[in-house]
């Protein structure tokens, strides 16, 4: 059973960091590229980074520079360092796993910004 659950979300003020998670289980992940996805409300869900399976990262210009993606191979887990957040990236955080024709999503993790 493919489950991708993330984690490490909440609530930060301004200028804040947080950690997110998103842990992998039911396909290999080794083979999948994996990305962050984020839904704001009355939004659009957008691409916020993503990391290949040839270890290739990319992101949106809002983040870049303050965001990290990263992969664990070992673990089946990536994650996602945000720092100097600001009120626009509040929203929900998504994980999303591809390979081909397959494509999961997880749950989200709810990331609120505010002082």
């Amino acid at each position: 059973q493919v489950q991708l659950v993330e984690s490490g979300g909440g609530l930060v003020q301004p200028g804040g960091s947080l950690r997110l998670s998103c842990a992998a289980s039911g396909f290999t992940f080794s083979a999948f590229d994996m990305s962050w996805y984020r839904q704001a409300p009355g939004k659009e869900r957008e691409l916020v980074a993503a990391a290949t399976s040839a270890g290739t990262t990319n992101y949106a210009a809002s983040v870049r520079g303050r965001f990290t993606i990263s992969r664990d191979n070992a673990k089946n887990t990536v994650y996602l360092q945000m720092n100097s957040l600001k009120p626009e990236d509040m929203g929900v955080y998504l994980c999303r796993a591809r390979y081909l024709s397959r494509d999961y999503w997880g749950q989200g993790t709810l990331v609120t910004v505010a002082s």
